[in-house]
C-alpha cells in the first residue's frame, strides 16, 4: 500500500496532538510526519508511532521545502486563510479544521458518514473542509433518518464543552474549580469566556450577529444544509457548560411523515459511528462520561412528541475533539487516499 506524507499545522494544540493519536490508532499509512507550528513552539517535538519527530515552525516556504501528500490544519483561520493555499499549491491535499473555507462553494465540507462523495471536489482548490464540532455530531444522527423520513425541520440546543475553546478553555475551568474550593472563586476573572464558566451556563459561544443569533449556531444552520445538500430548516442554541470534554446536544427533528421511536433506534443503530444507549429505566442515556476519548456519536433519549407524531425529540453527546476535529479530519483522509488516483 501506498504511504503518505503528512503535515499538520497546530501540532502542539490540543487537535494537532489527537490527529497524532487517532492517526496512529486507525494504523493510517504514514510515510513521514511533518509537525508544523509557530515560531513559539518550533524545536520541541511531538510523538508518533514510537518516535520522536522535531517540530518545525510553519513558514511560507515549508511545503516547497518539504514533501507533503496531505496537511491537516488546526491552527485557527487565519492560518489556514494564508498558508492552506500554500500547501494546496505544493499538491498537498488541505483537509481544514478551522471555520475559514467551510462555505465557500467550491470547498467541499465533509462528514464522511453523511457526504463521502463530496471529496472527489477537492481538486477545484486542493482544500476540504472538517464542519464545526457541533454540526458534525448532529449530520451523522440526521443523515440516516432523513433517507427514510425525510426531515423538515431540526431544533437543537448544544451543551458544549470547555475544550471547546480549546486548552486555555480547559485550564480557565480547572482554575475556577481549583479557587472554589480554596474559597478564592471572586479571584478569577473570565478570561477565555464571556463569564465565569464553573457553577455556570453560558448561552453565548462566538460573537453575536444582527439577526440576534451567534456565528456558532449559524454555523449549525449554514454547515447542516450544505452537508445534507437540503435547504430544511434548522435553528440552534449554542450554550457552553462546565463539562471538560464532549459536546451535548438535545435535538428535536420534524419529519414530513409520522415516525416510530423504534424503527427510529433501529436506524441510528445500523449507522456508521453512532451508539444508541437508551435504556431509560436503568439509567442509561448518553453522557460525556461515554463519549469522552471516543471516537462514536452517542445517541438517546430517542422518543415521539407527545403532540406531533411526526417530530422525534433525541439526546447525543460526542466527543468534540476526536469526532467533531480529529477523527472526522482522519475519515475524509481515509476516504480521500482510496480515490483512484491516490491509491497507486
Amino acid at each position: 500500500m501506498r504511504k503518505f506524507n503528512v503535515a499538520i499545522v497546530g501540532a502542539t494544540g490540543a487537535v494537532g496532538e489527537e490527529l497524532l493519536n487517532v492517526l496512529a490508532e486507525v494504523d493510517f499509512p504514514v510515510a513521514n510526519i511533518l509537525p508544523l507550528a509557530s515560531a513559539k513552539s518550533a524545536g520541541s517535538s511531538v510523538e508518533f508511532g514510537g518516535k520522536e519527530y522535531k517540530v518545525v515552525e510553519l513558514t511560507e516556504s515549508v511545503f516547497e521545502e518539504h514533501e507533503v501528500d496531505i496537511a491537516f490544519f488546526s491552527a485557527g483561520g487565519s492560518v489556514s486563510a494564508k498558508f492552506a493555499p500554500l500547501a494546496a499549491a505544493s499538491g498537498a491535499v488541505v483537509i481544514d479544521n478551522t471555520s475559514h473555507f467551510r462555505m465557500d462553494a467550491d470547498v467541499p465540507l465533509v462528514v464522511p458518514e453523511c457526504n463521502p462523495q463530496d471529496i472527489a471536489l477537492w481538486k477545484t482548490r486542493g482544500i476540504i473542509a472538517n464542519p464545526n464540532c457541533s454540526t458534525i455530531q448532529m449530520v451523522q444522527i440526521l443523515k440516516p433518518l432523513d433517507d427514510v423520513y425525510d426531515i423538515q425541520r431540526v431544533d437543537v440546543s448544544t451543551y458544549q464543552a470547555a475544550s471547546g475553546a480549546g486548552k486555555e478553555g480547559m485550564e480557565e475551568l480547572v482554575l475556577q474549580m481549583q479557587k472554589f474550593f480554596e474559597f478564592k472563586l471572586d479571584e478569577c476573572e473570565p478570561k477565555v469566556f464571556a463569564h465565569r464558566l464553573a457553577f455556570n451556563v453560558i448561552p453565548h459561544i462566538d460573537v453575536f450577529l444582527d439577526n440576534d443569533y451567534t456565528k456558532e449556531e449559524m454555523k449549525m444552520v449554514n454547515e447542516t444544509q450544505k452537508i445534507l445538500h437540503k435547504n430544511m430548516e434548522v435553528s440552534a442554541t449554542c450554550v457552553r457548560v462546565p463539562v471538560l470534554r464532549s459536546h451535548s446536544e438535545a435535538i428535536t427533528i420534524h419529519f414530513a411523515k409520522d415516525v416510530d421511536a423504534l424503527h427510529a433506534k433501529e436506524i441510528l443503530s445500523k449507522a456508521p459511528s453512532l451508539i444508541v444507549l437508551d435504556n431509560p429505566s436503568k439509567k442509561e442515556y448518553p453522557m460525556p462520561l461515554h463519549s469522552t476519548d471516543t471516537n462514536d456519536t452517542y445517541v438517546g433519549r430517542i422518543r415521539v412528541d407527545n403532540y406531533r407524531p411526526n417530530v422525534l425529540h433525541l439526546w447525543c453527546s460526542a466527543d468534540q475533539i476526536r469526532v467533531g476535529a480529529a477523527t472526522n479530519a482522519v475519515r475524509i483522509a481515509q476516504k480521500w487516499i482510496e480515490l483512484p488516483e491516490n491509491a497507486l
